[in-house]
């Protein structure tokens, strides 16, 4: 099964952008597709995870946030 990893972010977050590098890096390392979704788009998204971004998501289910745990996020994706 492939897997799918979306880094939940907001305009302005410096540790979003640290993530999304550190999500590119390994995504990219791996093969696996990314991408990001602003939390402010979404009601429902900034009510759950609104106070916690960055949240990382692997195949829609919530993996970790506010920083990349990369070893716990390569073996998720492998």
């Amino acid at each position: 099964m492939a897997h799918q990893v979306t880094v939940m972010t907001r305009n302005g977050c410096s540790s979003c952008v640290k993530a999304e590098q550190d999500v590119e890096r390994i995504c990219g390392e791996l093969g696996v597709p990314w991408t990001t979704a602003d939390v402010d788009s979404d009601p429902e998204w900034r009510a759950e995870y609104g106070d916690r971004v960055p949240v990382i998501l692997v195949d829609d289910a919530e993996h970790g946030y506010w920083s990349v745990d990369e070893q716990r996020l390569r073996a998720a994706l492998s």
